[in-house]
């Protein structure tokens, strides 16, 4: 299918073929009628894509300071690829569909197939949508005006946080998509409405709606104009639509206001508000959030889980809804703010007139049947008989940051065959099949498990995704690289053990491996060459300066991040287990108190060696980041190891060993995986023995729960 796709890096607007999306649990499967270009977002995406890099660097200024702070800790080097690394990275654009429901997810209830329904999906001619982020179109509301519905939803958000009344005056600064809809809705709640713009044409449309309007164009005085009309009462509330980086239209609104008015902001204005403005007549400010109440909770977008009715009455969804009953009953025309139609064939033509004179609302027709192909073929098959075509085949699940930043470079620098790569939506993994040389982009993870050629599988998905991947790859008879954390329950670790034992009693003898990536270093290698040649037991101090992550990310989510002990500080106990070179014997975990405490991403491991060496593990996400992010300390038989950030290792007491350097922070991510083709390619075992990581992920678990 086809699919409009934008490069932050390189400028690019793309129409770009990509596999289609299956139907997920909690989601509608849309095949796309129209689509409306929302000028304002996507003209700025548009616009910061083409802008150079120091064009990009002065329109973020916070984005700067975190890169030089990376360049402190990382290295310029780690840091540069890494910004690139960002900006490559293919960007859907659009967030206004119309289209028929394909196919209903489990867990979907009020939708079937064939409804008509309005979402936020992108422009693509097929859209996985969560459930409530769509609504029904009603019979009679064509496909091109329904599209208007989303933008209409985030002005209708802003009336509800103004409260207006029947006769109350209101002005709208700024007639765009988002202004003209709030103008026609003020209306349909009876209010007096005031329209404020440069554009003479927009404030004709207002106008022909039943709303006032000043022309600033013609240099007409919004602030007299709304004094003249209210009979030097002032406005009861406006709502600000405009897209500026002056402060004129907050020093107006107060102006223009009432004592005790309203102020609500939409759209993006300069915030530098003189106090006395708002002061002398207590007027009241604030932003609207996007479409209304669930707007990036996770819990209801992603999740699907609806706010009490009685309690929150307007969602987003129901706003959707609410704008959609307004078009039904003729109080919203969104017709006459159509001034450009493009079929979807030509949608690169319609964002080169995103500029143009006179454009206002762009949509786009969709061709009546959609191709539903989920996989898409992108370079030849590798030729029979080939070195690449024997063992180390490779199918890669999951098209993150970490898949295209880590995984694919270290795994193209390889004699692996890259055949296949899944991702959710089937834009990030084609693009990194593209990138990276990788055969076949799927939305369809079968196609790992079916394909006879497909001999090892690397999984890189969200955490609670890790285990049911694994035993279905093992099952299946495949090699498995599983990022960490291997699961996230003791009854997922006996699970991933069983498809082990049935992999084995079928006489394939898969490997299984974790991510821990650390052991693999060429410092940690180097250091433990040192240990195993000293017999006194050792203290290990690792201390991780792991940095805040918000409470929303789906890491701290126990359910489906698993926590940061599970998600991260895997790592270092199994650094430390491997650098002790024997079992833990004891383990316990102590958290931060207080409220600094409460995420439980503060806390520190003890672990206790059977040999009576002992490590403890300080992982703190209440730092500062200039101080480097790992740094571990060993000390044993009057000697001291320090290895700082995996880029420097310094011995004292060392005999012939006092410093050693990468030129870069190397935590061993391309030696591990490497290590794994290696082992597959050359049917050796598995490059950490299986006991000592069944046995890591125990103890994780264990300290997890504890």
């Amino acid at each position: 299918m086809k699919q409009i796709l934008q490069n932050l890096g390189s400028g690019e607007t793309l129409l770009a073929e990509v596999p289609a999306p299956g139907v997920r649990a909690g989601s509608l499967l849309i095949r796309t009628e129209a689509s409306l270009v929302s000028l304002g977002t996507e003209k700025m995406l548009v616009d910061f894509g083409r802008a150079n890099f120091i064009q990009k660097a002065r329109k973020q200024p916070d984005k700067v300071r975190q890169v030089l702070q990376k360049i402190r800790t990382d290295g310029l080097f780690p840091t540069i690829a890494a910004v690139r690394n960002k900006l490559d990275q293919p960007l859907p654009l659009g967030y206004c569909n119309v289209g028929r429901v394909l196919a209903v997810g489990a867990g979907v209830s009020g939708f079937a197939v064939g409804d008509r329904v309005v979402s936020n999906g992108p422009h693509a001619e097929i859209v996985c949508v969560p459930k409530n982020l769509c609504a029904k179109v009603p019979e009679g509301v064509p496909a091109e005006e329904a599209a208007f519905t989303v933008v209409g939803s985030i002005g209708l958000q802003g009336i509800r946080l103004i409260r207006p009344t029947l006769g109350e005056t209101v002005v709208v600064t700024g007639l765009g998509l988002i202004g003209l809809l709030a103008v026609q809705a003020l209306l349909a709640a009876g209010c007096d409405v005031i329209g404020v713009d440069f554009d003479s044409r927009k404030c004709g449309l207002a106008r022909s709606f039943g709303a006032k309007a000043v022309d600033l164009s013609k240099g007409e005085d919004p602030v007299a104009f709304v004094n003249a009309e209210t009979r030097n009462r002032g406005a009861d509330a406006v709502l600000i639509t405009a897209s500026t980086r002056s402060d004129e239209p907050m020093h107006q609104a107060a102006q223009m206001c009432r004592q005790r008015g309203r102020v609500v902001l939409v759209g993006v204005v300069g915030l530098n508000l003189m106090r006395s403005d708002f002061y002398e007549k207590e007027i009241s400010f604030q932003v609207s959030c996007s479409y209304g109440p669930g707007r990036y909770d996770a819990d209801y977008e992603e999740r699907g889980n609806d706010y009490p009715f009685g309690l929150v009455r307007w969602t987003e969804g129901r706003n959707f809804e609410a704008i959609l009953g307004l078009m039904k009953s003729g109080k919203m025309n969104a017709a006459p703010l159509i001034s450009h139609r493009y079929p979807f064939d030509e949608a690169l033509s319609a964002y080169a007139n995103l500029g143009a004179p006179g454009a206002l609302g762009i949509v786009m027709h969709y061709p009546e049947t959609a191709d539903a192909t989920r996989t898409v073929r992108l370079s030849a098959p590798e030729a029979a008989g080939s070195a690449k075509t024997e063992r180390g085949v490779v199918g890669v699940l999951g098209a993150g940051n970490f898949t295209g930043a880590t995984l694919l470079p270290a795994l193209k620098k390889t004699d692996a065959r890259l055949k296949a790569i899944v991702s959710a939506s089937g834009v990030t993994g084609t693009h990194l099949a593209k990138k990276y040389g990788v055969e076949i982009s799927t939305t369809d993870g079968s196609a790992l498990w079916n394909d006879a050629e497909i001999d090892t599988v690397f999984i890189t998905t969200r955490h609670n995704a890790h285990a049911a991947q694994a035993i279905r790859a093992l099952d299946a008879g495949k090699n498995v690289y599983v990022e960490k954390p291997l699961c996230l329950t003791p009854e997922e670790l006996n699970a991933v053990r069983a498809a082990m034992e049935r992999n084995r009693a079928r006489g394939d003898g898969s490997r299984l491996m974790v991510g821990f990536n650390r052991r693999f270093s060429p410092h940690v290698r180097e250091i433990k060459k040192r240990l195993d040649s000293v017999p006194e037991t050792k203290a290990f101090v690792m201390t991780v300066n792991a940095g805040a992550i918000p409470a929303n990310h789906w890491t701290q989510d126990t359910a489906v991040g698993g926590g940061r002990l599970l998600g991260e500080a895997c790592h270092f106990v199994d650094l430390l287990r491997f650098l002790a070179g024997t079992p833990i014997a004891e383990s316990r975990v102590d958290y931060l108190g207080g409220s600094a405490g409460a995420l439980k991403d503060v806390f520190s491991i003890s672990l206790k060696f059977a040999d009576g060496s002992i490590g403890t593990i300080h992982y703190f996400a209440n730092g500062e980041k200039s101080f480097p992010k790992e740094r571990l300390e060993i000390f044993c038989g009057e000697k001291i190891i320090q290895l700082d950030n995996f880029r420097v290792t310094r011995g004292f007491g060392w005999k012939g060993f006092s410093k050693f350097k990468t030129p870069t922070q190397d935590k061993g991510h391309a030696a591990a995986m490497r290590a794994m083709i290696e082992a597959v390619r050359g049917g050796a075992p598995s490059p950490i023995p299986e006991e000592e990581l069944w046995e890591v992920c125990r103890v994780c678990l264990d300290l997890a729960r504890g």
